[in-house]
């Protein structure tokens, strides 16, 4: 990190990064009207056997997950990183701005350039701010998969103080849970460095997204006037893809539903392998499944708006579809006909393969195969 901290590429961008992590910060750490704070107390001791059980959950992790998925990383062993909310929180601002500070600028080149004072930036900040520092409080792992095979910056995330957290609320072992927790995450960096192709694939399907950015009053109009018809028709406006589905043109949405179909295949992947590699080695992995999904379903109506505001309860859903999918496939034609996902774009399922996957078997699948 350079002088002047990371976010010093000028003030052009519509966004203020600075004011972002602040925000965040601070809603990550704040502390209760009583004044005590709302994350766990994490001593030296603590801390250093978060680093040390980490680092080796997360390499007993991936031998487990290539053993049950064949697919082995092409850039070398996995890394462990535990960080607080904090750290986590600076971790995504980086990858914003690697991801959305070229669309970002283009805008202000063009339709903000001398619409965008310091508080109207500031503001944006702070939008992104709070979302983010709510997430931190929540998020347990993460890989990032913008800096997939990046040696800099590849490794598995670990927000300690959300995992003691949990830990010490429920009783939960703590090898097991943080080994449970290792194997989600290291599926992921399995599939998006093993699989050559995915992740600018992915990325590919994000950029056709952002480039229809535009701060269009018009276009939100529109959004507004279609959230409101979805609602007469007693449905959710942001049911399936969060603002982003809502605020994108008619003719974003079958990108958006490319990448949600994608996303339910890797996550519900993730869970299957989850389960799978750690039958033997996490016998409580029933308890924490249903612990942590109880813990969504319990969100109170503020929460849950703001998960469907940010898309979050599209994800939850991705890992029950993805799931159903991966098994009902495996369940028709074995797992050699699964493996047919990872050989390239056009193999992977859309959001309606998801919902029935014998519509996907018939497409990419010998027909005596889907028969028998």
């Amino acid at each position: 990190m350079g002088p002047g901290g990371p976010y010093t590429v000028g003030v052009s961008s519509p966004v203020s990064w600075e004011t972002a992590e602040r925000v965040a910060t601070w809603v990550g750490t704040r502390r209760t009207l009583s004044g005590a704070p709302t994350t766990p107390s994490i001593d030296a001791a603590t801390s250093a056997r978060l680093d040390e059980d980490f680092a080796e959950v997360t390499a007993q992790a991936e031998g487990l997950v290539i053993e049950a998925t064949g697919l082995r990383p092409l850039s070398g062993e996995a890394r462990a990183r535990v960080v607080d909310r904090p750290g986590w929180v600076r971790n995504n601002l980086s990858s914003f701005r690697h991801l959305l500070d070229p669309v970002l600028g283009q805008l202000e080149a063009t339709a903000l350039r001398g619409t965008l004072p310091g508080a109207a930036r500031s503001a944006a900040g702070a939008q992104l701010g709070l979302i983010l520092g709510w997430m931190s409080t929540r998020v347990l792992g993460q890989y990032d998969l913008l800096f997939a095979g990046d040696t800099s910056g590849d490794a598995v995330s670990y927000v300690g103080p959300n995992i003691v957290a949990l830990e010490r609320r429920h009783g939960f072992p703590p090898r097991q849970f943080r080994l449970w927790i290792a194997l989600h995450e290291v599926t992921h960096r399995c599939q998006f460095t093993g699989v050559p192709w995915l992740r600018d694939y992915f990325l590919s399907q994000v950029d056709q997204v952002l480039a229809e950015v535009t701060p269009d009053p018009h276009r939100i109009a529109e959004a507004l006037g279609r959230a409101a018809q979805a609602v007469r028709e007693g449905r959710n406006p942001l049911e399936d893809a969060g603002m982003l589905g809502l605020m994108a043109p008619p003719e974003q949405l079958a990108v958006i539903a490319r990448i949600q179909a994608m996303m339910s295949v890797l996550e519900g992947h993730g869970d299957v392998t989850m389960d799978r590699a750690g039958a033997e080695a996490v016998p409580d992995a029933a308890w924490f499944s249903r612990v942590l999904r109880e813990r969504r379903n319990r969100a109170p109506r503020p929460v849950r708006l703001l998960q469907q505001l940010v898309g979050i309860e599209a994800k939850m859903r991705q890992y029950e579809q993805g799931e159903n999918f991966i098994r009902a496939v495996e369940a028709t034609a074995g797992p050699a006909a699964l493996a047919r996902v990872w050989e390239g774009p056009d193999l992977l399922p859309t959001m309606d393969e998801i919902r029935r996957p014998a519509d996907w078997l018939a497409r990419t699948q010998p027909a005596s195969l889907v028969a028998g």
